[in-house]
């Protein structure tokens, strides 16, 4: 089994894993958001100095690939990116929602049921996916605006889990009878290793120079307030 460095910036969670024959060896994880460009270097560097020590040398690199903040993918992508092509090494991509949903699924599981893994994308909105109990994708992800009808379909026939940081918001919206929310659900670096390995396994890689992250939606840079007021009062300036 493989020596696999794990990377996951993809929420206000920054994480990175070192896993050999699927043994987690060494775990960095910080829940207080918005500091993974100072964070996962030193995370990472933590990592590569455990494998060192126990004599492990790095056969891959996994980096969950999105959707989430185009900002922490940035980052992840990009640290991991740059490993591969610094040792040689080979990129694994694994999606966010996927990891949830694989988190949930072992940790938390309800018989006959499917689960919807979402992500905070602002607003009443969420980038959302579906899964059953095997993982396999019942609908594709996609960015929903939350309604009580939105997953109508799903929980007219069954139970549905709403688990991940886009959950939340949408407890007073989705009151169907069926609806199950799991609280507490963080994509993390550890959580991966299943995932990473059955793709090593499959020979399921990326290529290092071209892999850009799944943002589902482009990034859209936002210009302060107080800037477009002062070009319309002040056009020459």
């Amino acid at each position: 089994m493989p020596c696999i460095l794990h990377i996951d910036t993809s929420t206000d969670v920054c994480s990175a894993a070192l896993t050999n024959n699927g043994v987690v060896v060494e775990e960095k994880v910080s829940y207080e958001g918005h500091s993974h460009a100072s964070l996962l270097g030193l995370y990472v560097a933590d990592c590569l100095k455990s494998a060192k020590e126990n004599g492990l040398s790095l056969d891959a690199v996994a980096v969950s690939s999105g959707p989430g903040s185009y900002t922490g993918l940035r980052i992840g992508v990009s640290m991991a990116k740059g490993i591969c092509f610094g040792l040689g090494i080979r990129l694994i991509s694994v999606p966010t929602l996927e990891l949830l949903a694989s988190t949930v699924i072992r940790n938390h599981p309800e018989k006959d049921a499917l689960y919807c893994a979402m992500l905070d994308a602002r607003r009443m909105e969420v980038y959302a996916a579906i899964y059953n109990q095997a993982r396999e994708q019942v609908r594709e992800a996609k960015a929903d605006i939350v309604t009580a009808e939105t997953y109508a379909s799903y929980l007219n026939e069954g139970k549905v889990c709403f688990f991940g940081n886009g959950s939340e918001k949408c407890k007073s919206v989705i009151d169907h009878p069926n609806a199950v929310f799991i609280p507490d659900v963080h994509p993390v670096a550890a959580e991966m290793v299943s995932l990473a390995e059955e793709r090593y396994a499959k020979g399921q890689f990326e290529d290092v120079a071209y892999f850009e992250p799944f943002y589902l939606k482009e990034f859209q840079a936002t210009i302060a307030k107080n800037k477009v007021l002062g070009e319309v009062l002040h056009p020459h300036k």
